[in-house]
């Protein structure tokens, strides 16, 4: 591999037609032969991300794409070392990549940079291979018709043959010119795939029939098999490529987090005064002074200026509680101002906000992640070859031994008939559509085949405290009393006074004195303290409630609770704290026992939260994890860096979160899960997606996908044995086209039958 040298550029490029590992080797070795590129492939993107110095161009990376037998466009969104491609545009950092390489009919993208138009090709793709699918099985169900009902075959009589004839025609020329295509493109390079195999197999079966039917020699037809074959498969291609197109609509999820438009103040110098101008986010500058309102989002990352307020962090955080904010106070883009009016300057805009570094994080995980090795392209790639040599050496071996060309073609033709995959096809498929569809009752969306194997390996889960440990909503864990004040007495002051708030802790408060059905009485001259907290007058008395430094005097039971685990506000009049509230984010009732079951699977669980110390202590060992494995106070960063730093000492790390600050961990460990009742954009970059806020469903997806892929296996052992066992009968002539085609759709209603055993499986 070449290290580039000089000045040093990188683009990603879209390649398209890709459909295995053998392909990312090619495309892979092409681009590295280059001197001064160093390029990574990755099948599940279909990107490959290149490093080059100059004077290599992009449009050298292109044309050694193209070698290949491939195509390639650059995509927006990559141009580091403060360059972007030199001979193709390549947009600064902020638009999203756009995977355009499809099966449906290899065509590359059109060139076209922008977000919106690689997502419509995109769209278009996944269209195409859906109308074939559907076109393809419809005619091959009215083949199937044909040849195999007697009563239908005996009404159309000699005209079946030739009706059959003409309705496969369209499905193998034309619904299965994907696979051909591709087979013809790995012949080039003198290599096998799946593809390969099906269109040898749909070939022989159609070819056979063909002659059959022109000729008259033989009654034995087989155009139901070659129909049946590439509906079944086009099917199993559109799901695959509906779940890649998933995985991929994570990086377009994070960046729809940042506002649209920005209330930026301009000086007047005509009238001295500041005035406000409503200007797209993407045209704001460092330095720039801008408004935000209540419940609106942060446009950019920067400092406050004017104002206090509590702002919903748990975008990047992962927290539940707001936090304060005051003059000083540095801001992220794309969290949310609670209340309160802010003034806010930009201190880093476009491709340098924490929202883009988290989107370039997502974006480097999933495109460092290993190519998908399917074990049928890794078996086949031996197993084609095998198969023309023999068919090739039954139909000489026939011939020298004095039979005529007819007699000595048949058995070659059993050979290609009895390896065309059927089985092999419907050995993934079958048992990850049960497996899968089984996994959807018990709320958990497995995305997509080669999520199966992550699972087989794994010996080590991360679980993100808020939101999949505990419930992620704040709540009243403990009223703390001095002297001879009641805990409801407290709690009822401090609902009639946070009443008129609409911070997260007030709601919290006032739900609790609801739940304890208490009787709050009305307050009046309520006063918010931004920052502080906030007071009001019950009756002839002025209670306040918020932080120590709103009053002269707290007692010193009272102020230790200020460092226990959660957000604690004191309630208290006449200068004195009388009592003290704490609001917490609650665990989970089921998360103790869920952890427990992760360590039965043989997973050492590690605990990752953006609170602080004590309140990860607390919570690990509530659960039971080790206080060695804990992370507290990490940023979305740092747990990305965490799963990085485990998978290096050897691990093999599955991670679950909920939100968008898990989503650079997600997609960065080797099986990824989110809880759906968090964000998209966590649930888009995991493998996983529990729909039940349990995290007892992290168990079981595990234990399902095992299973899955035991089955896969299975159903792979048998096609491929099937195959070894049959395919010498069919040489010696023991099995004429009639009885392997029978035999071959044996094979493939076995498979099926044992895929459907998932359909049991409990949780």
């Amino acid at each position: 591999m070449s290290t580039p040298t000089s000045q040093s550029h990188q683009v990603d490029l879209a390649i398209s037609g890709m459909t295995c590992a053998s392909c990312v080797s090619r495309v892979e070795g092409s681009l590295n032969k280059l001197p001064g590129v160093e390029a990574t492939v990755n099948l599940a993107t279909e990107k490959a991300r290149v490093s080059y110095a100059e004077p290599r161009t992009v449009d050298d990376l292109v044309a050694a794409v193209a070698t290949t037998g491939y195509t390639a466009q650059p995509l927006a969104g990559r141009g580091r070392s403060g360059q972007s491609a030199s001979s193709a545009h390549v947009p600064a950092q902020g638009s999203r990549h756009g995977d355009t390489g499809h099966f449906d009919d290899g065509h590359p993208n059109d060139g076209d940079d922008s977000a919106t138009d690689h997502m419509n090709h995109e769209v278009m793709g996944d269209r195409a291979l859906r109308t074939r699918a559907a076109i393809a099985s419809a005619l091959a169900l009215v083949v199937l018709v044909l040849a195999m009902v007697p009563p239908v075959r005996n009404a159309v009589g000699t005209a079946g043959p030739w009706l059959q004839l003409v309705l496969t025609t369209p499905v193998y020329l034309w619904a299965a010119w994907p696979f051909h295509r591709a087979a013809a493109v790995n012949a080039r390079h003198l290599a096998s795939t799946m593809d390969t195999l099906v269109s040898i197999g749909v070939t022989a079966a159609y070819g056979w029939s063909v002659v059959a039917v022109l000729t008259g020699f033989t009654a034995d037809l087989y155009f139901e098999t070659a129909a049946i074959v590439t509906a079944f498969l086009l099917i199993g291609r559109y799901a695959e490529s509906r779940a890649k197109a998933a995985g991929r609509s994570a990086l377009t999820s994070l960046l729809e987090l940042g506002a649209a438009e920005v209330a930026v103040l301009r000086h007047d110098p005509r009238t001295g005064a500041w005035r406000e101008d409503r200007i797209p986010t993407s045209d704001l500058a460092v330095g720039d002074r801008f408004v935000v309102r209540p419940g609106e989002k942060i446009a950019t990352d920067g400092e406050v200026l004017e104002g206090r307020s509590a702002v919903d962090t748990s975008m990047v955080t992962g927290e539940s509680v707001p936090v304060d904010v005051e003059p000083g106070m540095s801001l992220t883009g794309a969290t949310v101002n609670a209340h309160g009016r802010l003034v806010v300057q930009a201190t880093r805009v476009g491709s340098e906000t924490t929202l883009a570094q988290i989107t370039r994080l997502v974006e480097d995980a999933q495109t460092g992640r290993a190519p998908v090795q399917r074990l049928a392209d890794r078996v086949s790639a031996v197993f084609v070859p095998v198969v023309l040599v023999i068919a090739a050496a039954t139909f000489l071996g026939w011939l020298v031994t004095g039979h005529d060309v007819g007699t000595s073609l048949a058995p070659a033709v059993a050979v290609l008939i009895i390896a065309c995959p059927c089985a092999l096809g419907l050995a993934t498929p079958t048992a990850l559509l049960t497996g899968t569809g089984r996994g959807a009752q018990l709320g958990i969306l497995i995305k997509g085949p080669q999520i199966l194997e992550s699972t087989r390996a794994v010996d080590t889960v991360v679980l993100d405290k808020t939101g999949t440990l505990t419930t992620g909503e704040a709540s009243l864990a403990e009223v703390t009393t001095h002297g001879r004040l009641t805990q409801d007495a407290a709690l009822t002051a401090a609902a009639a006074v946070e009443s008129g708030s609409e911070h997260p802790l007030a709601r919290a408060i006032v739900q609790a004195a609801q739940e304890r059905s208490l009787a709050v009485p009305s307050a009046s001259d309520f006063v918010a303290l931004p920052g502080q907290g906030v007071r009001a007058r019950i009756k002839d008395t002025e209670v306040v409630v918020g932080k120590a430094e709103l009053f002269e005097e707290v007692p010193e039971p009272l102020r230790a609770t200020l460092t226990a685990p959660g957000s604690t506000v004191l309630v208290g009049w006449s200068g004195r704290a009388r009592a003290a509230l704490t609001v917490t984010d609650q665990l989970r009732p089921s998360s103790a026992a869920a952890v427990q079951e992760l360590s039965d699977l043989g997973l050492r669980p590690h605990l990752l939260t953006g609170d602080n110390e004590q309140t990860a202590k607390v919570i690990a060992g509530e659960v039971g994890i080790p206080a060695r494995q804990i992370a507290a106070g990490v940023l979305p960063a740092d747990k990305h860096a965490y799963v990085a730093a485990l998978q290096q000492q050897g691990r093999v790390v599955a991670m679950v979160g909920d939100g968008v600050n898990d989503a650079a961990a997600l997609a960065q460990a080797d099986l990824g899960l989110a809880m759906a009742s968090g964000t998209d954009v966590a649930a888009e970059s995991a493998d996983i997606v529990l729909m039940r806020a349990d995290l007892h469903s992290v168990g079981t997806a595990v234990a399902l996908s095992r299973r899955t892929l035991t089955v896969i296996k299975q159903n792979l052992g048998w096609a491929f044995g099937y195959n070894t066992a049959a395919i010498p009968l069919a040489a010696f002539g023991l099995l004429n086209p009639m009885i392997a085609g029978a035999a071959m759709a044996a094979s493939s209603v076995l498979v099926v039958l044992n895929s459907l055993r998932l359909r049991r499986f409990a949780d």
